[in-house]
């Protein structure tokens, strides 16, 4: 009897020992999907987005070209300024003053919206409106300073644009330009008032081309009665 309960003991221990290692490597080997698992469900890490740097570049150059022309019109203006001077001041600031004045006598069908003045081949005055503000001005000045004596040549460019209602409204649509120069003296020691009239010439017959027209009217005063004259006015 005890002989036969050792060995049902020792085939029992047979048999788990067996057994054993089977389920310690079933559970060694079982945990490894569920630790693996978030690795695959894991969300990617977000890359960086790659238009981010190429936009900042371009905002850059954008930046950088503005800049740029910034610089190129003051360098223009300055220029300008500087020759402006030594032209018509010749680096001598006398006694002689020169007045430029424009007048607008144009009709209703006519807007100005464009201004280009030049004094001895120097542009004084470039501007540009499509607000409607300088077609209501009836004048104003162009330039008010000094001048050296002698000759002088004032140019002029005029743009109208059409204005028109009901039937003529087609009107808008066409833009007519007069141009033309003038060539003055200013006299030593006295005050040169040059007074340039935008106004419609020839009648019914003309063509809307041909009325757009420039006249120059120079009137010389002493340097004190500048202010005198545009009191009156």
């Amino acid at each position: 009897m005890t002989t036969q309960r050792t060995w049902w003991v020792m085939g029992f221990l047979l048999a788990a020992s067996l057994c054993l290692p089977r389920a310690e490597a079933a559970g060694a080997a079982s945990p490894a999907p569920a630790y693996a698992a978030p690795a695959a469900n894991a969300a990617p890490a977000p890359a960086a987005a790659p238009g981010d740097g190429s936009a900042s570049a371009v905002r850059l150059k954008a930046l950088e070209r503005n800049v740029n022309d910034l610089k190129e019109q003051v360098f223009r203006t300055r220029a300008r300024l500087n020759l402006l001077k030594e032209t018509v001041l010749g680096g001598v600031i006398g006694a002689s003053r020169c007045v430029i004045k424009h007048k607008n006598e144009m009709g209703s069908t006519f807007r100005l919206i464009k201004v280009v003045y030049a004094l001895d081949g120097v542009q004084i005055m470039n501007k540009v409106d499509d607000t409607g503000r300088l077609a209501d001005m009836p004048e104003f000045d162009v330039y008010n300073g000094a001048i050296q004596p002698g000759n002088h040549t004032l140019s002029v460019q005029l743009v109208y644009q059409g204005s028109g209602f009901g039937v003529f409204s087609y009107l808008k649509g066409y833009k007519f330009k007069a141009s033309s120069s003038n060539t003055f003296i200013a006299a030593d020691a006295k005050a040169t008032v040059v007074t340039v009239v935008g106004y419609e010439k020839g009648g019914l017959t003309t063509t809307m081309e041909d009325k757009p027209a420039v006249e120059f009217k120079v009137n010389m005063l002493a340097p004190e009665g500048i202010g005198s004259s545009a009191a009156k006015k």
